[in-house]
């Protein structure tokens, strides 16, 4: 990536925004205009205008997010913003200073007319070692593909909070371009080759909330009943197209649907899936950002069909179902989110947790999967949970989840979190002779509440207790609130399940859920683990504990493509050709195989074979509905 910023750019956004009237447009009364231009694209930077209005007061400041809805992890966008400058109505320069990482203070304000500057993208910067935000909350600036996270471009001034927005997007005429945000008009040039689309928001949340992807996309639209989905696919070397995952989603969808039942729903659901095509300045962050009608999903182009389907499948459905918590039950940290200083709630088991839970119910439920593939991803969560600190309170945790130790445990939200949600709901099955679960508590509580009215931190506990059982408020205090660890083994036994112990399938990264590699931060380095020895393809290939990975199939391990790398041994087939260099102790070892399956001594979940009626009926009420 190159780093020299073009002064004829620069001139371009200078000259080519009018001035206003001083005398009309006072800041607070008139929507904030932004103007995004695609056709400027310079060394992976594109300029970016904002016109607020005429200000009544001395001194404003200019904030992009340090952490923006979703992330749980500080972003600082403003850390991607190269030539800040600020003009008053002459379109001289005026003074201004930067305090923050993501702050611009303007202490001429009365004078100022508009700020100009330029942002750089943040998918080119993950394998280069400077911290950048998860990739489904980045930004991709390519002249084929801009993945436009509104947040990374667009800011909000101290003063004027509540104001709504004008965005201008100017975009060649051949791209395509999807965004559920509200779409007010569009202008062409003279001669036809540039469309700018006009684009309104009511506020700065609904800047933040309504990704864009422009390009060379491939895009489908059609209906799960009354929702409207439309999937767009950016796959670099047309690996993957939208047909070909439309189905899979709609199938999806659907049976999230039917689940949901009467929850309420958005008329319009987007769905933008950027595809990586794995080299140095590639995402790498897999995974999805959920936002309240869309979501986006960063996952490899080399995935195999089916391997495809099935990530689409547990991410965009765990998504999709945000659309119950936090957009219908949220507390106020989420409604009144402050981008630059947030404080967080206490219920990320809900959130992320309740969510996950779904995510993994459903398609047993809606007979996506066998029971038996149910019970192996319940497991892989309690093995995955059992890496982290189980006496640790999860609303501690939550509440602090930019610090640690807690930071580091928030993976186990998508984990332990799920397995709260399983508890709660088999409790709530068992109470109430298997007529309510966590579905219809959620149920209840959008209903109380809704996407308008917050609730309060700390007392969505006791209202929860209310509305169910003493046994509830016991799990949540003991469990959730308190420090105690979940035995898992209980709540088995009141559906007629058993845990044993045999040998199971594996993957090459992995025994059963747990990992056999960690990092050493100060080398650099990838190594094997003490669980490598109970990894059968691995051990029958001669690895052994603290084994540094040094290659894998002709590329170099690092800690920055560790994830791209190591996952892509996820898409193994028997019979592929295999080669990893190792490093054991200074001397080189190379393994040149085939690949085949892997096992590991793991627990199996499975229906005990002395489980009673009644076992049986609950199991039945919670797994069916």
């Amino acid at each position: 990536m190159k780093s020299l910023i073009a002064t004829f750019a620069i001139a371009l956004v200078v000259v080519g925004c009018g001035t206003k009237n001083p005398a009309n447009d006072v800041a607070t009364s008139v929507p904030i205009s932004t103007a995004i231009d695609l056709t400027q694209i310079d060394d992976d930077k594109i300029p970016v205008t904002i016109n607020p209005g005429r200000f009544v007061q001395d001194t404003v400041k200019y904030y992009l997010p340090k952490v923006v809805q979703g992330t749980y992890a500080v972003s600082d966008f403003g850390s991607f913003v190269e030539g800040f400058k600020a003009f008053d109505y002459a379109g001289n320069e005026i003074e201004v200073k930067k305090t923050d990482k993501n702050i611009w203070l303007i202490p001429n304000a009365l004078q100022l007319d508009k700020i100009t500057y330029f942002v750089n993208d943040t998918y080119d910067l993950e394998n280069s070692g400077t911290a950048t935000p998860f990739s489904p909350s980045g930004t991709n600036i390519e002249p084929d593909n801009f993945v436009l996270n509104l947040h990374g471009f667009i800011g909000y001034f101290d003063v004027l909070k509540n104001n709504q927005y004008a965005l201008e997007v100017k975009a060649p005429k051949e791209m395509k371009r999807t965004s559920a945000l509200q779409n007010v008009g569009t202008e062409t040039s003279e001669d036809g080759s540039i469309v700018t689309d006009k684009y309104f928001a009511s506020r700065y949340f609904d800047i933040t909330d309504n990704p864009m992807m422009y390009g060379k996309l491939d895009v489908e639209e059609f209906l799960v009943g009354d929702i409207k989905i439309v999937l767009s696919v950016y796959s670099p070397n047309k690996v993957h197209s939208a047909a070909k995952i439309k189905e899979t989603v709609f199938k999806m969808m659907k049976g999230q649907k039917a689940y949901l039942g009467d929850i309420n729903s958005t008329p319009r659901y987007d769905i933008y899936l950027y595809l990586s095509e794995g080299n140095e300045e590639s995402p790498t962050g897999f995974g999805a950002l959920e936002h309240h009608t869309s979501t986006v999903v960063v996952l490899p182009e080399q995935m195999p069909d089916d391997a495809l389907a099935q990530a689409m499948i547990d991410v965009v459905s765990h998504e999709f179902f945000h659309i119950v918590t936090p957009l219908s039950v949220h507390s106020e940290d989420v409604h009144y989110f402050d981008y630059h200083d947030p404080t967080f709630s206490k219920h990320l088991w809900m959130y992320e947790g309740v969510t996950e839970y779904f995510a993994t119910l459903f398609q047993v439920n809606q007979d996506l999967v066998e029971e038996s593939e149910f019970y192996e991803k319940i497991m892989g969560k309690i093995n995955s949970a059992s890496g982290f600190d189980d006496s640790m309170s999860f609303t501690k945790m939550s509440e602090n989840i930019l610090d640690q130790p807690y930071a580091s445990n928030y993976v186990n939200v998508y984990e332990k979190g799920a397995l709260i949600g399983m508890c709660i709901d088999i409790l709530m099955r068992e109470e109430s002779n298997g007529t309510r679960g966590i579905l219809s508590l959620m149920k209840e509580l959008s209903l109380k509440y809704g996407k308008n009215k917050p609730f309060e931190d700390d007392k969505i506990i006791d209202e929860i207790i209310a509305m169910t059982y003493p046994s509830i408020g016991e799990f949540l205090n003991t469990h959730v609130v308190g420090t105690t660890p979940i035995n898992y083994k209980d709540f088995f036994n009141k559906v007629g399940l058993a845990v044993q112990q045999e040998k199971i399938e594996t993957n090459y990264i992995q025994n059963s859920g747990a990992l056999i590699v960690a990092g050493d931060q100060s080398k650099g380095t990838i190594f094997f683990t003490d669980l490598v020895s109970d990894n059968s393809f691995w051990a029958d290939n001669g690895v052994q504990p603290n084994d540094t990975i040094v290659e894998v199939n002709g590329t170099k391990l690092t800690l920055q493509n560790a994830n791209s790398v190591l996952g892509g041994t996820l898409q193994w087939q028997e019979g592929d050709d295999v080669e990893v260099k190792l490093d054991r102790a200074g001397e080189e070892v190379v393994i040149k195989t085939k690949v085949k399956k892997s096992y590991t001594q793991g627990e199996k979940l499975s229906v005990s074979t002395s489980s009673s009626e009644e076992q049986t009926a609950l199991r039945n009420a919670w797994i069916k509905g």
